[in-house]
């Protein structure tokens, strides 16, 4: 360990390290996947197989799994506070390759429970099977859709302050192709190894990741002798907004006190929940509106289109302008999503569905990963982006539960839809109200 660090100084590289740590970090974050809900969708048929559960009893698992990963967020950014982006990643990897270890052979785990208890019911045989993947979601929703996550895209933000937008539209891009092509390749990976093997695979690579991991992660550039944005870049841009560099550095509960962390903090909250309740309903709703399922399938190609560009361009932009315009925009397609929805019967209802979803997916890669170090520092950068992901995780758990609700109760999704049309025109209204924090 010792000679691994004398042999490599990183001021003496013909490069800058940041870099890399932007390629390993975005690395880190498609990592991350097996905890997503992109990745965990395509497993849910044969979850509900092997363990006997209905399609129900699977969603508020996951629902139970998703909320309790949230409580516990900000301890584990805490954690990231304490011991830096590479001891957190390190152990992180090894942990979710180890659940993915533990999921191929859920119900294996299930039956040995079950056989120590004589003529089970079938009442208790369904209550362990609850429990046992209850669990199993949990530990993935925590350690990877959040700390995984949040580790990596911490890591990577404080390596860049004047050249943080580019940085992040580099990640996002990255991130979201990498999610979009995801189901696909695991999908092929369940068809050729079953879906045991599929996730031993990935156990495999996450393990493997956990050392790349301990090799290239890094979490300062100033314990290693560099200045973020590398040794060349002393002066910042003339024309770069004066909110690119916080005031000071806060403690959460200084955060919380702040007008503009709520306002952030609930935009990306209500982002993650419309674009999650969507997603998992894409099929009803648009049976809801008289129109097929292959209709419904096709909105997500030009909806990531209008994702991957406007998140490229606002990164960009985001090192000239204030960041509550570009809330403004996320607000704007969360509106345009939301009357999307509620006119989908019509053509304009769909190209609304589509211009929304992709606005509100591109600004929350921007917001979500922007913010936090730029309002509030980095020193504690892990406890207060990990509070916020916590309200994030709890509003991608609620949004499909809200959007069942209002078809329950109204027979259509116009309810939840309204609901998160209203609150972002509100959002737009505070949104501009918003100051730098002092």
């Amino acid at each position: 360990m010792t000679l691994f660090r004398r042999s490599l100084s990183f001021s003496n590289l013909p490069f800058f390290y940041g870099w890399v740590v932007l390629g390993i970090g975005s690395l880190g974050m498609l990592m991350s996947i097996p905890g997503q809900t992109v990745g965990v969708s395509v497993f849910t048929d044969h979850l509900i197989d092997a363990l006997g559960l209905s399609r129900n009893g699977i969603s508020i698992a996951y629902l139970i799994g998703t909320i309790s990963s949230a409580l516990l967020l900000s301890s584990a950014g805490r954690a990231y506070d304490r011991y830096g982006a590479r001891v957190i990643g390190v152990a992180v990897s090894f942990l979710l390759g180890c659940v993915l270890l533990y999921l191929s052979v859920i119900d294996h785990v299930t039956d040995g429970i079950i056989s120590l208890f004589p003529a089970p019911s079938p009442a208790v045989i369904s209550g362990f099977s609850f429990a046992v993947i209850c669990i199993g979601f949990f530990a993935l929703r925590f350690l990877g859709q959040g700390t995984l996550t949040m580790a990596s895209r911490n890591m990577v933000m404080k390596w860049f302050v004047r050249k943080r937008g580019i940085a992040n539209a580099v990640l996002g891009i990255t991130v979201s192709l990498g999610f979009s092509i995801a189901p696909r390749i695991m999908d092929s990976a369940i068809s050729y190894f079953s879906w045991r093997g599929a996730w031993r695979v990935l156990a495999v690579v996450l393990l493997f990741f956990s050392f790349v991991a301990f090799l290239f992660y890094r979490d300062n550039p100033e314990k290693l002798g560099l200045k973020p944005d590398g040794n060349g870049s002393v002066k910042r841009k003339r024309a770069q907004h004066i909110e690119a560099l916080p005031s000071r550095d806060f403690r959460l509960k200084e955060a919380r006190r702040t007008f503009a962390f709520w306002v952030f903090n609930l935009t990306i909250a209500l982002s993650a929940l419309i674009v999650t309740a969507f997603t998992f309903h894409v099929v009803s709703i648009f049976q809801a509106a008289g129109l097929d399922r292959a209709i419904a399938v096709n909105v997500f190609l030009p909806a990531s289109l209008i994702a991957v560009s406007s998140q490229f361009i606002g990164s960009w932009a985001s090192d000239y302008i204030p960041l509550k315009y570009l809330a403004f925009l996320q607000l704007l397609g969360i509106v345009i999503l939301g009357t999307g929805i509620i006119l989908l019967d019509q053509t304009a209802g769909y190209v609304f569905a589509i211009i929304g979803m992709g606005i509100t997916q591109g600004m929350m890669g921007i917001m979500s990963n922007l913010t936090w170090p730029r309002f509030f520092g980095l020193k504690y950068l892990g406890e207060v982006s990990g509070y916020a992901m916590g309200w994030s995780v709890a509003g991608s758990a609620v949004g499909p539960y809200l959007f069942s609700l209002s078809l329950d109760l109204m027979g259509s999704y116009f309810l939840g839809a309204a609901l998160c049309l209203g609150i972002g025109l509100l959002g737009m209204l505070g949104v501009f109200f918003v100051k730098k924090p002092a």
